[in-house]
């Protein structure tokens, strides 16, 4: 049997979520590389593990932050959770999908002059 998160969310300042795995030692969430502190897992029962960890205030700053649950002996990456903070993400998603219009207009040029071309 293999590691699946059933259910996950944040809930005043805490991330949290149901793993269902045989074996729950040696997990820990990582941001920006950095191992976080007071990761809490409690057996659920069945192969479920409860897993609670406080949100340090200093690693929320504006933009989107990126924290990853990882078997720290095997190194492999279990799940990952988001948390978007601040206006600024409002203009560069604005930003990044000018730019997919851009490209996208791009390609169908590059394509309709490749169909002119060829005859098809």
């Amino acid at each position: 049997m293999g590691h699946s998160l059933e259910m996950q969310r944040v809930r005043a300042g805490r991330w949290e979520a149901v793993l269902k795995a045989p074996d729950a030692s040696g997990l820990q969430v990582t941001h920006l590389e950095r191992s976080l502190p007071g990761l809490e897992v409690k057996p659920n029962g069945e192969g479920r593990w409860l897993l609670s960890l406080p949100i340090p205030p200093e690693v929320l700053f504006s933009g989107v932050q990126t924290f990853l649950l990882t078997d720290a002996p095997s190194g492999e990456t279990l799940a990952h959770f988001t948390i978007v903070t601040g206006v600024p993400l409002e203009d560069d998603l604005r930003a990044e999908i000018d730019l997919l219009r851009a490209e996208l207009d791009m390609l169908k040029r590059a394509f309709r002059r490749h169909c002119v071309e060829t005859g098809t």
